[in-house]
């Protein structure tokens, strides 16, 4: 099985006898053994080129995590004589990429510099989770997916413009008067709603539906981020980026305390019973982090 998953990674038969420190002939019987144990040609051969069959692709997926699992079982019973080690995979978003796991690597190696990140910023959101140790994931506080994830944050989504803008434009007063503003929304699975939905945070039954038309449509958190401190208009961004921003005076909150909604963060894994401890340890590292971040209410 691992010499058939280095095969995989390597290319060739060739490379993976170099990297195993075997014969090419030892590495070629090998993975027939394995294909002839399970009945089925995982390899597509060729001269030149070597390619996984269907069933290569399937036994692929499910035997990085078996081996995974393996490694993971071995190190814990050494523990005590072992450093933690290995490689994280993980895939994220590209705001959560950018904003929250990026600034974290430097602080973690220094605790743990025997891991290593292999991350995949993901703008579709495929929710390949079964490819990645942690998958992050930022939706909404209604969010139901039948997927193992633990919780990691939420946030208010509050309204914003630059001082420039508002400046020029005036500050709306009441949440009505959005519809007479230039308004800059994020696109969210394709979809694009003329209509911002808004309730005031001390009292949530209260909610009111404005009809906006917006000069910006962008699926791209940090255009969006971008449009707003260049004065384009008024969004709608999450709490937490936008604090260090309204801190330092490059933005302003407008008709607080009305927010257009909830954002949380969740670590989704694989539905395997085992998690590797490098998991575990950087999963207690990102909540502990974000946990000590204090954003303005």
């Amino acid at each position: 099985m691992r010499v058939f998953a280095c095969v995989i990674d390597r290319g060739s038969f060739a490379a993976a006898a170099r990297e195993l420190d075997l014969s090419a002939a030892v590495v070629t019987r090998l993975v027939a053994d394995l294909e002839a144990h399970l009945g089925t040609r995982l390899l597509q051969r060729s001269t030149r080129n070597l390619a996984l069959t269907a069933e290569g692709e399937v036994y692929a997926e499910g035997l990085r995590h078996i081996l995974h699992d393996i490694d993971e079982i071995d190190a814990a019973a050494s523990s005590h004589t072992l450093e933690v080690a290995g490689e994280l995979h993980i895939s994220a978003p590209p705001v959560l990429a950018t904003h929250m796991l990026a600034p974290l690597v430097a602080g973690f190696r220094q605790a743990y510099p025997n891991i290593h990140f292999d991350v995949h910023v993901d703008p579709l959101n495929t929710l390949t989770i079964e490819s990645y140790d942690i998958t992050l994931l930022a939706v909404s506080t209604q969010f139901n997916a039948n997927v193992i994830a633990h919780h990691i944050s939420t946030t208010d989504t509050i309204l914003v413009a630059s001082p420039a803008y508002l400046l020029r434009r005036g500050v709306p007063q009441q949440p009505e008067e959005l519809s007479q503003h230039d308004c800059l929304l994020l696109r969210t699975s394709g979809l694009r709603s003329q209509t911002l939905h808004l309730t005031h945070k001390g009292l949530p039954e209260q909610a009111i539906e404005v009809p906006v038309t917006p000069v910006l449509w962008v699926n791209h958190t940090d255009t969006l981020m971008r449009a707003v401190l260049s004065a384009a208009g008024i969004t709608a961004i999450s709490q937490d980026l936008a604090a260090p921003l309204i801190a330092s005076g490059a933005l302003v909150q407008v008709l607080r305390p009305w927010i257009t909604g909830q954002l949380s963060v969740y670590a989704a894994f694989p539905s395997r019973k085992f998690m590797p401890r490098r998991t575990r340890i950087f999963l207690d590292y990102l909540i502990e982090h974000t946990k000590n971040q204090n954003y303005p209410s």
